[in-house]
């Protein structure tokens, strides 16, 4: 446990603490020492002291403010770091987007790898992974400015995952709350056009958004016609189990052109302990459903429970057979609102590492680029997600949102709008509520919220 006289940042560095759990439990004391354009941080372990001095300049407050934090942090990692003889891959980063992050120093200095690997103790090879995906990202990126995302929330699925935490409901036994949401959802989309100014992407997500009816699915993607301008169009269709010929037309009628079709596994045993009522064939059929007429995504995560590395591979290597133009590799999550959040028997840290490195490399060869990447608290061996994509089949979407550099009108429970300005230096948020049932209710409170937000 850490005492620190820099209240402020407690959870930051509790954050970093909870880097080298497994490696065991200490007593941590940390002091921070002010010395106007110089700070000092000194970490104490056993009645050890370790002290980092680092010079951060006149800076003006916020920006202060952003470096006493990273060196306090870094403090503490740099002492657990040596005192358990353990160097972890992204070193002292805790949070969600380390390409943001370098994108702010190549701003500053013209290039992050340096600052990466020598500063924040960030290894090569994800210092090489962050290079990789900004090089990826590149056209899109530089054409984001002043553009907006549209965004729309569907929280229903064929089934509740072990693993999953979001608010997203099982469609068994919620069709009556599904008949009210429906509406209340195409109201919202009707009165947020107005907001949208230089349409980049649209994305429908969940949950899953095709566990909807068909009357219902075409009724939401109706209202949103009137938005769509041709742009990139993502339906999260997700479930292999929930994909029809008839959802697909709907989707393609309505202009539709980029679908995920999720295994997460390929091994029908794993598929049935983690709570997905389809099988390894399904996600094939679904496929062949998709392939002629959409863009395709797929996921795999890898960690899941009782799965060995050859069982992750075996499935890694039946997803790139099938040819999609996407395919995201996740590193299992196990949050507290999840079923699983009790259950050990994943991978080794070390385990899903090899697995994830496996993935690059293979994912690299047969064509696909990494694009994008984001960490989440509580990943399996503190690594990565990763998208990776053919040539000029990125998606903007998970560009702009992982990078925070477009608008994003969104709606429905639980989406959360955004106001991006500087590409990404100031960013408002307003966000809708969790539950479905708060969310109708207050429906008329949320539109005249986002009408001030927008203005």
């Amino acid at each position: 446990m850490i005492e620190t006289d820099l209240t402020i940042f407690l959870p930051d560095l509790l954050e970093v603490e909870n880097l080298f759990k497994e490696y065991g439990t200490i007593d941590i004391r940390h002091k921070f020492t002010d010395g106007g354009t110089k700070i000092v941080n000194t970490v104490i372990v056993n009645g050890k002291a370790y002290a980092y001095g680092s010079y951060i300049g006149d800076r003006d407050e916020i920006t202060r403010k952003r470096l006493i934090k990273r060196y306090a942090k870094l403090s503490v990692y740099r002492t657990l770091s040596h005192v358990y003889g353990v160097s972890l891959a992204w070193g002292s980063l805790t949070g969600i987007r380390p390409t943001k992050l370098a994108y702010q120093e190549i701003a500053e200095s013209g290039d992050f790898k340096n600052f990466f690997e020598n500063t924040l103790c960030v290894s090569k090879e994800k210092t090489a992974l962050t290079a990789e995906v900004i090089e990826s990202q590149k056209v899109i990126y530089e054409t984001a400015a002043g553009g907006s995302d549209f965004f729309v929330f569907i929280p229903f699925c064929p089934s509740r995952c072990e693993y999953c935490s979001f608010i997203s409901r099982d469609v068994r036994g919620a069709e009556k709350l599904m008949e009210e949401y429906v509406p209340a959802l195409i109201r919202e989309i009707n009165e947020s056009a107005k907001h949208v100014k230089n349409l980049r992407s649209i994305y429908v997500g969940g949950g899953t958004p095709v566990a909807l009816s068909d009357e219902n699915l075409d009724r939401v993607l109706s209202a949103i016609d009137g938005i769509n301008s041709g742009v990139e169009f993502t339906v999260e269709a997700g479930r292999p189990d929930a994909i029809t010929r008839e959802k697909l037309d709907i989707l393609k009628a309505h202009g539709v052109t980029r679908i995920s079709v999720n295994p997460q596994t390929f091994n029908d045993e794993t598929l049935k302990r983690i709570g997905r009522n389809h099988t390894g064939a399904d996600v094939i059929r679904a496929f062949e459903l998709a392939k002629h007429d959409f863009s395709v995504n797929m996921d795999l995560i890898a960690g899941l429970p009782e799965e060995t590395s050859e069982i992750f591979k075996s499935s890694l290597e039946k997803t790139i057979a099938l040819n999609p133009d996407n395919i995201t590799v996740h590193t299992l999550c196990v949050k507290k609102g999840s079923r699983l959040a009790e259950i050990t028997n994943g991978l080794s840290a070390g385990d899903c590492e090899a697995c994830v490195e496996f993935a690059h490399e293979r994912l690299n060869e047969s064509g696909y680029n990494a694009y994008y990447l984001y960490r989440q608290k509580y990943m399996a061996g503190n690594l990565e997600n990763v998208g990776y994509a053919k040539r000029g089949k990125e998606c903007v979407f998970n560009i702009d949102t992982m990078e925070e550099i477009a608008n994003v009108v969104a709606c429905g429970a639980n989406a959360i709008s955004k106001r991006v300005k500087n590409m990404g230096e100031r960013i408002e948020r307003y966000a809708a509520p969790k539950d479905v049932k708060t969310y109708l209710n207050k429906l008329d409170e949320i539109l005249r919220k986002k009408e001030e937000f927008f203005g």
